[in-house]
């Protein structure tokens, strides 16, 4: 199972650097269902001006169309970095089973580092987690990115000013 989770998590790996390529904070995802891919996502926030346009919600949105179907039983999510409370949120509600993911978030993870809201047992489903999957290789890609927006002296606000 493990080489199986790694060969979906260098898909999603593939999204991220697409969204590092694209200047986006580098986070890919990819769903899997039936044993195929169904959806590939990297951020988009920056390039749709959209605070939702995570990897995961886009893939998410993807799944949902190649299934005709919200709710994404028998679906696992690939992701580089931990979700947020958004994202993680979106996993429950589209009923995902499964979710596997690379670097942990220790701001603002939502799948146990500082919430656990996609296992929480008040809701109506819960998602399986396996963390840590190429873990080293999407934190390394999500550090230098960072390192190098301290270096160029860029905030992590939109590069692009609102129009008055």
């Amino acid at each position: 199972m493990l080489e199986t989770h790694q060969y979906y998590m260098r898909e999603a790996m593939i999204q991220a650097t697409k969204a590092l390529e694209a200047d986006e904070v580098p986070v890919g995802a990819v769903i899997v269902h039936g044993g195929r891919i169904i959806a590939r996502a990297y951020n988009q926030r920056e390039t749709l001006r959209d605070p939702t346009a995570h990897a995961e919600m886009i893939a998410i949105t993807q799944a949902a169309e190649s299934l005709d179907n919200w709710r994404l039983e028998g679906a696992t999510l690939y992701v580089t970095k931990e979700p947020c409370v958004m994202c993680a949120g979106a996993m429950v509600q589209a009923r995902v089973d499964t979710l596997v993911y690379g670097a942990r978030d220790e701001k603002a993870g939502a799948a146990g580092s500082v919430v656990n809201l996609v296992e929480e047992p008040r809701f109506n489903h819960r998602i399986k987690v396996v963390a840590g999957v190429l873990e080293e290789e999407s934190g390394k890609l999500l550090k230098e990115f960072f390192q190098e927006r301290c270096r160029s002296g860029r905030t992590g606000r939109s590069r692009k000013p609102l129009s008055a």
